[in-house]
């Protein structure tokens, strides 16, 4: 046995030898050395790994120069291959922040195209021909949709909540109730956005009830700002009482206090139009006098990673003006996409049929019910009897932070495969090109149609073909 070991470790080819092959089959003409060298490395060492602890002597093919020259291709194309990939969202999620959030309008996308690959006037006056401010792409449209007095964008929400504490209330109490004190993904918590702003949190109130005596009695010549934190992620049910936003404007009129909001999610359409829970509008917080109000782009709104504030001219004016502002800016892609999504806002019924992320939240459980119909036929209509499709009825999500109590009434199909147990199964689909990201419920890999794109459909079964014709040839 030790003996057949070294005659196959001799039959190891050095990084030379491959290299030299390979130039003269012209095999790695398109992969840059520097990936190249490592990958051929790599595939040696595995090899010869293989060969020292295994039981008995290898397969002689796999010494063969024509088997290594396409593991190193195999090992090289993994490497080379991007690693933000495209996903299919069968999840039933729809503002998956693992996928990606909110998907952009095909508009947008041709928006994007247009822009990125061509100079664009970003911070360029064109009427003035002078250095302007990139703010001016998005700032009228964004007062037009809401009532804003004044609007400007950085780079996500919680970057909009730290400029604005930075701006208007450092060195000084910010008054928050306890039951608004929110934590977001990846353990980001308003009390520590807070604390890196330089404000002094001082909570109020207990965790399901807040009333304005809490608000009043801890107002004091330290204060500098009365926020109110929308839990757009979560809800606090039962014997709850919370300080509304108009009583919370008119307390700060009379201690001539800033009121700002933070709305998490933040939407400029009525979702209880569409018969989703009725969430807080931007326009609605605008209209109650809140003096600075922030919300996601990409989230409701169904637009690009950004955090939009908008208020009064006087407060915007000087968080533009803050330092900060330059290192949480956004750049000309974002601002693209922002600005085209934020067009269709001007007629709700198109917005409603063009953003995907409205699109899919006021699907109507008929149009899922076909495609959920449409896909268990197409499952199980080429695999004799080894792949089993049934239809449920099951609840879709809103996700994002978003919605948090909506059950959204959905079509799904749960699959099982003879012989296969169901986490080789989301294993398969999680590694198929591209990538079929769904659930596993009761020994089920399910599919949600509320959440596939038109062609999706085709990408999914054939993921499953494949899957069954390699499990038959392993077999």
């Amino acid at each position: 046995m030790e003996e057949d070991k070294q005659t196959q470790l001799r039959q190891l080819p050095g990084v030379d030898r491959l290299l030299e092959y390979g130039a003269e089959g012209r095999h790695f003409d398109h992969i840059p050395k520097s990936v190249l060298i490592p990958a051929i490395r790599a595939a040696i060492d595995d090899l010869r790994a293989m060969v020292l602890t295994s039981q008995t002597p290898l397969d002689s093919d796999r010494f063969s120069r024509d088997s290594l020259v396409a593991e190193v291709k195999k090992r090289a194309g993994r490497t080379l291959a991007p690693k933000l990939k495209r996903t299919v969202n069968a999840t039933g999620v729809v503002v998956h922040t693992n996928l990606g959030r909110s998907l952009l309008s095909p508009v947008v996308m041709e928006r994007l195209t247009s822009i990125s690959g061509r100079y664009s006037n970003l911070e360029f006056d064109l009427e003035k021909g002078r250095r302007g401010s990139r703010y001016s792409a998005v700032e009228g449209i964004l007062c037009e949709l809401s009532g804003a007095g004044a609007a400007m964008v950085v780079n996500n929400n919680a970057a909009a909540v730290l400029l604005c504490l930075d701006t208007l209330a450092a060195g000084r109490e910010v008054i928050v109730s306890r039951g608004e004190l929110v934590e977001i993904g990846g353990s980001f918590r308003i009390p520590d956005v807070m604390a890196k702003s330089g404000a002094i949190l001082k909570e109020v109130g207990a965790t399901n009830r807040t009333h304005p005596r809490d608000y009043e009695n801890a107002i004091g010549e330290k204060t500098g700002l009365l926020l109110k934190a929308h839990t757009s992620n979560y809800r606090i049910v039962g014997f709850t009482a919370a300080v509304s936003l108009p009583d919370l404007v008119s307390m700060g009129r009379r201690h001539n206090l800033p009121v700002m909001e933070d709305l998490g999610s933040g939407t400029l359409v009525d979702l209880s139009k569409y018969g989703l829970i009725k969430e807080p509008t931007v326009q609605e917080s605008l209209a109650a006098g809140v003096d600075v109000v922030t919300f996601s782009g990409d989230k409701l709104l169904g637009g690009p990673q950004a955090g939009i504030i908008l208020g009064a001219r006087q407060h915007i004016d000087r968080i533009k003006a803050n330092a900060l502002t330059r290192a949480l800016r956004i750049d000309k892609l974002t601002l693209a996409a922002l600005e085209s999504t934020l067009q269709l806002y001007r007629d709700e019924n198109q917005a409603v049929l063009q953003i995907p992320t409205l699109r899919m939240l006021t699907l109507p459980l008929a149009v899922i019910q076909a495609r959920a119909a449409e896909l268990k036929s197409r499952l199980e209509r080429n695999f004799d009897g080894r792949l089993s499709a049934v239809l449920l009825d099951l609840s879709s999500k809103a996700g994002g932070g978003s919605l948090p109590l909506l059950e959204l009434p959905s079509r799904c199909v749960g699959v099982t495969v003879d012989g296969v147990s169901v986490n080789t199964v989301e294993l398969w689909m999680r590694n198929n090109t591209p990538p079929i990201i769904g659930r596993i419920e009761n020994d089920q890999f399910i599919i949600d149609p509320r959440t596939l794109q038109e062609e999706e459909l085709d990408i999914i079964e054939k993921a499953f073909t494949d899957m069954l014709a390699d499990s038959a040839a392993r077999r």
